[in-house]
């Protein structure tokens, strides 16, 4: 999936711009990385708004045109308001082709229902973490990674390294660890005691 932003390069920074900015329906933001100097920028707030509710807005190269030129970015970090759905800031990474992106995507689970494990044995399936922490380069970052739990049985578990991952994509593990992604665990929880004790 593509997707572009239109931005404009901002001269005026500080505390009280940002507050002007925001009240004009923009949003303040920087651009960085590679070898230009970071840009400060400001983009239209509501369609910003709409762009990060899509999940794949947050894993994919991004098309950034700032007053008119065009450059190929990652979104690396925003901030939006305790409680209102306002977006204050927006920090985007300067990516090309010839380096490796280390990047978190999510993590999307087939055939829930389908395994044994929940089918026929009644089990619920346990999420423990939605994202996968990967790197490679920027023609070949996935939007999501499959992971398929068809086979799985109560107190199963599936970890980070044994996800298959596309060609030219690569696990990052931090120390040796291999966290658990999904388990099945059985309705009654002594099952699912267990499951977790053999995974540890």
């Amino acid at each position: 999936m593509q997707f572009e932003v239109i931005a404009n390069a901002r001269n005026l920074q500080g505390t009280s711009a940002s507050r002007r900015l925001r009240r004009a329906g923009t949003v303040p933001g920087i651009v960085y990385g590679g070898e230009a100097a970071p840009i400060a920028i400001e983009t239209d707030h509501n369609t910003l708004l709409l762009k990060l509710k899509k999940e794949a807005f947050h894993s994919s190269i991004i098309n950034l045109v700032i007053d008119g030129k065009k450059e190929q970015v990652l979104l690396r970090d925003y901030q939006t308001h305790a409680y209102k759905p306002l977006v204050l800031h927006i920090d985007f990474q300067r990516v090309d082709a010839t380096h490796e992106l280390h990047i978190k995507v999510p993590v999307h689970f087939v055939n829930e229902e389908q395994g044994p494990g929940v089918k026929l044995n009644g089990g619920l399936v346990n999420h423990v973490n939605t994202e996968i922490e990967i790197h490679c380069l920027a023609g070949d970052l996935p939007e999501f990674v499959e992971v398929d739990l068809g086979a799985m049985n109560i107190g199963d578990n599936i970890h980070a390294s044994q996800v298959k991952l596309p060609k030219g994509v690569k696990l990052v593990q931090h120390g040796g660890e291999d966290p658990i992604l999904v388990s099945i665990v059985g309705k009654g929880g002594a099952v699912a005691a267990e499951g977790v004790a053999a995974a540890e």
